[in-house]
């Protein structure tokens, strides 16, 4: 077993094992974590995009939401998830699961592993960019705890329309930034093969991130998956708490102030 430390790789060598197939998964995290999961479907405008995985369990003895980014194992899987890259109705999925949260007062965890949110032009003909502007427009004034969690990549709108809560945690293999890396190459100096050198140019690192107060802190990474699973509940058990203990008027302005010093 390895844990792995911030200052161990280079930005590159961070993006690589973000984007490993021996990543732990959402699935995974709930499956160890929250064992009761009961999953729930369906954005209830007609669609029920697998991508996106959410639904009840219990965490710490008390009822939560979570919603995890799903990438696939299979093939078949991989293809109908676009590889965990949401749709417009996994977005309003998610929306969904967070305002039925907020109804009944239950804390959400989110976490998130996606390139960024589905480009086709079945998403763009559905409202991809308006699902997106809708979630960072209502999740971030649903007075309940949310919790992010990026375990491995967080691309752009996509990730952050499901990274508009209160804290945002990263695995030490992780990423979260505007675009990919070979993206910023290929826009910026017309070669998608300087992406390393994009990588360490975007600071798109949890270190990076976190001197630059973006995240909320850096989950330790194991090699054994259960040991990284008791490291996200390690931090779920400590912040869930001091932000149950916030009265909705105080979370919301706390959560607001987060985003404006932007």
């Amino acid at each position: 077993m390895e844990v792995i430390s911030m200052s161990q790789l280079t930005a590159a060598e961070i993006v690589k094992a973000s984007r490993s197939e021996s990543k732990i998964t959402g699935v995974e995290i709930i499956q160890q974590l929250f064992p009761d999961f009961m999953e729930l479907h369906g954005d209830r405008r007609g669609s029920d995009d697998p991508a996106i995985v959410g639904g009840l369990a219990t965490f710490n003895g008390q009822p939560i939401t979570v919603i995890t980014t799903d990438r696939g194992k299979s093939i078949a899987e991989r293809v109908a998830k676009h590889f965990g890259s949401p749709e417009p109705g996994g977005y309003r999925k998610a929306l969904r699961l967070t305002e039925q949260a907020g109804k009944f007062h239950r804390p959400v965890v989110m976490l998130v592993n996606t390139a960024g949110a589905y480009p086709g032009r079945s998403a763009e003909e559905n409202g991809q960019g308006q699902a997106i502007a809708e979630n960072l427009l209502a999740i971030s004034q649903i007075p309940t705890p949310i919790i992010t969690i990026i375990y491995g990549e967080g691309g752009s709108g996509g990730a952050l329309a499901l990274a508009c809560g209160d804290q945002v945690w990263m695995l030490a293999n992780s990423t979260y930034s505007i675009l990919s890396p070979e993206g910023f190459a290929s826009i910026l100096w017309k070669d998608s093969s300087r992406a390393d050198e994009a990588a360490e140019v975007m600071q798109m690192t949890p270190e990076a991130l976190l001197k630059k107060q973006v995240i909320e802190g850096v989950i330790p990474e194991s090699t054994d998956h259960q040991v990284t699973t008791a490291q996200i509940e390690a931090v779920l058990k400590r912040e869930l708490p001091k932000l149950q203990e916030l009265t909705p008027e105080e979370l919301l302005s706390q959560r607001h102030q987060r985003y404006r010093k932007f």
